[in-house]
């Protein structure tokens, strides 16, 4: 298993390009990073879809050709980063596409569809845990290490939601919230004994406006819908597990007082982009809102079984107008904008570490 180095000016695979994007905004000296396709820079590129003539559309508004990222372009960690030269001291990101919080077997025990890999939370943990000697050699080492370092755990979780989410159960969404908490906890507490002292844990996306979503839910109740377009329900239900996850945090805050645990709120972040998408550039058609800019099929431009990539999907003139890239992942834009309110504000509790630069 390669795990490729988020922070540096060149990746190790040959499709990956040059970031090269921003200066680091934040005094960091690493960034360790877990989680799923949300924050993925390559990990599971081999498991992308790429269409028969070898064209894929991913990468191609920033990077020009493929580069291991399910957007059209750089993602919120790529916003964050550090372009000091492809050196592991510098961060690795431990993130895959399609992990989840909870390892396979939950989903075996309780007869769910599970998440498309088992390179789930505690294992990505595991493989940092072997890459640990290699950073430093000794406690001492480590902590004055891990001092200047950012471990940021998530957003992982919504694969996990998923196969309920099929089964247009909301009752089931709930069940699988403890669990997920708990090893998402269990994660940012294993980090904390390696020597994290500032360690970011995210919160979920509004789902309800997700074109993915909408898709699968494809509801034709008006009254399902809130005021914006959005299934009401299933960010109530993306709410209630930011709630019960910020309860974790506040507890392991009282356990772990000497370190700094910050919470991104990423269902605030995104949310404001739906509810004025004007205001940030983006099309102000509800219709154009929500449709994904590189899929097929109506009303979103989302369908699973021709996903973005495939020869009969299609991409929109200007990617930089929508916010939902191919019905599951945002465009660059959005991701841009949203790493903007964690860098910036209002959007991290508390507040990173005071930014050099702004994010342009």
């Amino acid at each position: 298993m390669k795990i490729f180095i988020i922070f540096s000016i060149t990746f190790t695979c040959g499709i990956f390009g040059n970031v090269n994007s921003n200066v680091n905004p934040l005094p960091y000296e690493a960034i360790f990073n877990f989680g799923d396709s949300i924050s993925d820079t390559g990990n599971a590129a081999a498991y992308h879809h790429v269409p028969k003539d070898g064209k894929s559309p991913y990468g191609s508004t920033y990077f020009k050709h493929p580069s291991g990222r399910l957007s059209n372009g750089r993602l919120i960690i790529d916003f964050i980063n550090l372009t000091k030269g492809q050196d592991i001291r510098h961060g690795v990101n431990f993130a895959f596409a399609g992990a989840g919080a909870l390892d396979m077997n939950y989903f075996t025990n309780n007869r769910l569809k599970a998440p498309a890999t088992n390179n789930s939370l505690s294992v990505q943990l595991d493989w940092f845990k072997k890459l640990k000697p290699s950073l430093c050699k000794n406690k001492k080492e480590c902590n004055n290490y891990f001092k200047k370092s950012l471990f940021i755990v998530g957003e992982i979780g919504g694969n996990d939601i998923n196969a309920p989410i099929s089964y247009n159960n909301i009752s089931k969404l709930r069940e699988i919230v403890p669990p997920m908490i708990e090893e998402i906890t269990k994660a940012t507490i294993a980090l904390i004994e390696e020597g994290a002292v500032e360690v970011v844990v995210p919160g979920n996306f509004p789902i309800g406006c997700n074109s993915g979503v909408l898709t699968v839910v494809n509801s034709g109740n008006k009254d399902d819908y809130d005021q914006f377009g959005c299934l009401a329900a299933y960010n109530v239900f993306i709410k209630y597990y930011n709630w019960r996850l910020n309860q974790a945090i506040e507890a392991l805050r009282q356990q772990k007082n000497h370190v700094k645990i910050i919470y991104f709120d990423y269902y605030g972040d995104a949310r404001r982009l739906f509810q004025a998408p004007q205001k940030y550039g983006f099309s102000s058609s509800k219709n154009e809102t929500f449709r994904a800019c590189c899929g097929t099929g109506e009303p979103y431009n989302v369908d699973e079984h021709a996903p973005c990539g495939s020869l009969t999907s299609t991409i929109c003139s200007d990617p930089s107008k929508h916010i939902n890239w191919d019905g599951a992942h945002f465009t660059e834009e959005a991701y841009k904008l949203i790493a903007k309110g964690l860098v910036e504000g209002p959007f991290a509790s508390p507040s990173l570490k005071s930014p050099l630069f702004k994010i342009v």
